[in-house]
């Protein structure tokens, strides 16, 4: 019997950042991520999440909750989510409130996802807080303050619209604390493997073992969030993988200038000693190369980390590639 039997169908879903290629064309990443959307619930992805950053001139999702909207709007099925808002920058109130607005236009298709991370520098995180003062310190009680506003229906004030009850909380994180706290609230767990290479399979079985059932789910569930470069021949992932990596370390190093390479360019990019350590530091936990490299990968992942599903972030320089990577990617797991 083939040893993957058992988790040959694990769920795929997807996480898309709404990467520009310059600071001027945000609003054609903005159109890619709904073009991504409808593409991948045609190929039966479950979830379809954006994510949340500032003052990054490349990255045009700062605001989940409006991009999640338009999104709806322009699909049928697949879940759409917040992968996540950055609950220390705002009101758990507020929060609820457009939240459950989005589950009552799209019954049933939404996820709240929910972080601690800034999702930019200290000084943007410090415009973001109405008093100036970022409150990560109080993440948990703001989770507390947050569930209550979902989940009981006497809370004063009451949330409006009514939040429907099917409406799910997420935890995510890349660390101990997400896993510990995800557990002692009741809340899927989604591991942004993609962010720390380095995230261990002991986070998830802590989260498993130390799990308390809630309102919400009586039994833990898990997602393992990591890169994923599909295309039709090794070579060619490899590159567009090479091309991730040298433009993000162009990004967090400050010398990118708000302009991202192409493939082609990033392949005569100088590689330094302190990029290839970056690129080294961040190859263990991803997927590279051609469905039948990535199925293995990420069977693997599932294997040693024992996840309830994977969902696979492809930040490509032409969205050409990253249509072609998630077809690959559904198709080698549909036979």
């Amino acid at each position: 019997m083939n040893r993957w039997a058992n988790i040959m169908s694990i769920k795929l879903s997807v996480l898309d950042q709404s990467m520009a290629r310059s600071a001027d064309e945000v609003g054609a990443a903005l159109n890619e991520t709904l073009i991504m959307a409808q593409w991948c619930e045609a190929l039966g992805y479950d979830r379809f999440w954006v994510s949340e950053h500032h003052a990054f001139p490349n990255v045009a999702g700062s605001a989940p909750e409006v991009l999640l909207a338009a999104l709806g709007a322009q699909t049928h099925r697949i879940r759409l989510g917040a992968g996540g808002i950055m609950l220390p920058h705002y009101s758990p109130y507020k929060v609820a409130e457009a939240f459950s607005l989005l589950a009552n236009l799209y019954p049933e298709r939404i996820d709240l996802g929910i972080g601690r991370a800034p999702g930019a520098d200290m000084a943007t995180a410090m415009a973001l807080a109405t008093d100036g003062r970022p409150k990560f310190e109080a993440f948990p009680q703001l989770v507390e303050k947050l569930s209550e506003y979902l989940w009981q229906e006497q809370t004063q004030p009451l949330v409006s619209p009514k939040v429907p009850a099917n409406l799910p909380l997420w935890m995510l994180g890349s660390s101990p604390d997400s896993a510990a706290l995800a557990a002692a609230r009741g809340l899927p767990y989604n591991l942004a493997a993609f962010i720390n290479p380095q995230a261990q399979p002991e986070y998830i079985q802590y989260y498993k073992r130390h799990f308390k059932g809630s309102q919400l789910r009586s039994e833990p569930y898990s997602i393992l969030t990591i890169g994923v470069f599909c295309a039709d021949d090794q070579a060619q992932a490899e590159s567009l993988a090479h091309a991730f990596d040298v433009n993000f370390y162009r990004f967090i190093s400050g010398t990118s200038q708000g302009v991202f390479l192409s493939p082609e360019e990033a392949q005569v990019f100088p590689v330094s000693p302190q990029l290839a350590a970056f690129i080294e530091s961040r190859s263990r936990l991803r997927a590279v190369g051609t469905p039948e490299k990535v199925k293995e990968t990420i069977l693997h992942l599932v294997d040693e980390f024992k996840v309830d599903e994977i969902m696979a972030v492809s930040n490509m320089y032409h969205l050409k590639d990253r249509q072609r990577s998630f077809e690959l990617l559904k198709a080698a797991f549909s036979c």
